[in-house]
C-alpha cells in the first residue's frame, strides 16, 4: 500500500534517446529484449531495490503514454510514485526535467540510462550506500582491458595510454539530490555523463564497482548480446507426469514409498509393486524426454525382477543427471482407501527426499468409494516432477 511518506531517494530513469544505431523505429528504450522493453527491464530493477524511491522516467514526447502504461504496469502497488515527463533536446536536459519532477524532499538521487537494463540491482545498492557515505558524486566502473593507443590526425598510433588508470562509466550514477540540483543549474556546457556536470561544478567523484552486465545496449550486436546473456542464465523447467496402478495381492508384502508396511495386502507386480516409487520413475522419467519405467527397466531385465523402488528410483536419478538435469522437487498424490497413509507420510516423504536429493512432498486420498481404489481393490499413484537443466 502506497504510504503519504514521500521517499529520500530519487530515481531518474533516462529513456528519451532515440536509438538510430540500434536499427529500430521505436526510441531505443521501447525496443524489446527477450519479450520486455529496455524500460520494463529496467524499471523493475529500479523498483526491487531494498528503499523505497520516488521514480521519474524521462521519455519522448511522442511515447509518453506507452510509458505511463509500463509505470502502471510494473508499478504495482507503488505506480503512484512513478511519474513520466518528456524528454528534453540533449541527454542532459532531459535529465535535469527528470531532478525538477522529484520531490524536494529527496536527499540522494540515483540517474540511470534505460538503455542499460540488465544492470543487476547490487550496483544501485552500492552506488546509494557510497553517496551516503561519502556525501560525493559516485559512478560504478569496469577496468579498461583493451590495450588504448593514441592517434594523431592522419591516424598514426603516437603511443598507448597506461590502462590502469582508466575506466569505463557506467550507470546509475548518484548524487547528493541537492548539489546535484545547483549543479545542473550553474552547468554552461553539455557534458556526456551526470558526473561530468557535477564536477564541472566542483563537486567531488569517486569510482566504486560496476558490472558486466551493466554494458549499454545501442547496436544490434549489443541487443543481440543481451539476449544471448539471458537465454543461458534462465534456467531451462522441464515437467513430468507418472502415473502408476496395482491391484492388492494379499501373499506378497506391502511396499509403498519405499517403506515396507506390516499387516497390510502387498501389491501385485513384476517387482515390489510400489506404486509410489514406479509413478516418481515415470514422472522423472517424462520431464528429462527419456521414456518410461516400463522401456527402460522392462519386466524381461533380471535385475529388476522383485526390485524394491528404491532400486527403480536410484537407477532413473542416474539417468537423469547423465542427461544433464537436475531434479527440483517432486509432488505425489496417492489414491487408496489402504495402507492408511498419514502416520507415515512424514517417513516416506524423508527417504524419497533422500533418494532423490531434492525435496519430494506426499498426500493421500480416497475416492469416496468411487472405481476401484474406492473399491479397495488396488492404488493409483500420480507423480509430477520438475526438473532443471
Amino acid at each position: 500500500m502506497v504510504t503519504d511518506v514521500v521517499p529520500s531517494l530519487g530515481i531518474v530513469i533516462v529513456a528519451a534517446g532515440s536509438g538510430t544505431r540500434l536499427g529500430h523505429p521505436e526510441p531505443k528504450a521501447f525496443v524489446a529484449l527477450a519479450g520486455r522493453s529496455l524500460l520494463e527491464r529496467s524499471l523493475a530493477t529500479v523498483l526491487s531495490l531494498a528503499e523505497p524511491a520516488s521514480v521519474v522516467i524521462v521519455a519522448p514526447t511522442s511515447h509518453g503514454q506507452q510509458a505511463r502504461d509500463i509505470a502502471q504496469r510494473i508499478g504495482g502497488a507503488v505506480r503512484d510514485h512513478i511519474q513520466v515527463v518528456d524528454g528534453g533536446a540533449t541527454r542532459q536536459a532531459s535529465v535535469a526535467r527528470g531532478i525538477a519532477a522529484l520531490p524536494t524532499e529527496c536527499d540522494a538521487v540515483l540517474v540511470h540510462d534505460a538503455a542499460r537494463a540488465l544492470q543487476p540491482v547490487a550496483v544501485f545498492e552500492r552506488v546509494l550506500a557510497r553517496v551516503r557515505e561519502a556525501g560525493a558524486g559516485v559512478i560504478p566502473v569496469m577496468p579498461v582491458i583493451d590495450t588504448i593507443a593514441r592517434r594523431d590526425a592522419e591516424g598514426r598510433v603516437v603511443g598507448q595510454v597506461d590502462r590502469s588508470e582508466l575506466a569505463a562509466v557506467q550507470t546509475p550514477q548518484g548524487f547528493p539530490a541537492a548539489a546535484y540540483r545547483a549543479a545542473l543549474e550553474s552547468a554552461t556546457a553539455e557534458h556526456t555523463d551526470d558526473a561530468g556536470v557535477f564536477a564541472a561544478a566542483g563537486g567531488e567523484i569517486v569510482a566504486v564497482d560496476g558490472d558486466a552486465h551493466g554494458f549499454k545496449i545501442t547496436t544490434p550486436w549489443d541487443l543481440r548480446r543481451a539476449e544471448l546473456l539471458l537465454e543461458s542464465e534462465r534456467p531451462r523447467l522441464r515437467t513430468g507426469i507418472g502415473i502408476d496402478v496395482h491391484a492388492y495381492d494379499e501373499a506378497a508384502p506391502m511396499w509403498l514409498g519405499g517403506l515396507y508396511w506390516p499387516d497390510e495386502p502387498g501389491l501385485a507386480g513384476h517387482s515390489d509393486g510400489d506404486a509410489i516409487s514406479h509413478a516418481v520413475c515415470d514422472a522423472l522419467l517424462s520431464a528429462a524426454g527419456l521414456g518410461d519405467i516400463g522401456s527402460r527397466f522392462g519386466v524381461d531385465d533380471p535385475r529388476f525382477a522383485d526390485a524394491r523402488g528404491a532400486v527403480f528410483l536410484s537407477a532413473t536419478v542416474e539417468l537423469v543427471r547423465t542427461a544433464g538435469f537436475e531434479i527440483v522437487n517432486v509432488a505425489v498424490q496417492v489414491v487408496a482407501r489402504r495402507p492408511r497413509f498419514s502416520p507415515r507420510r512424514h517417513e516416506v516423504e524423508a527417504l524419497l527426499t533422500g533418494l532423490l536429493g531434492a525435496p519430494v512432498s506426499v498426500a493421500a486420498t480416497t475416492s469416496d468409494g468411487l472405481g476401484f481404489t474406492g473399491r479397495g481393490e488396488g492404488v493409483t499413484a500420480v507423480a509430477t516432477a520438475l526438473l532443471s537443466a
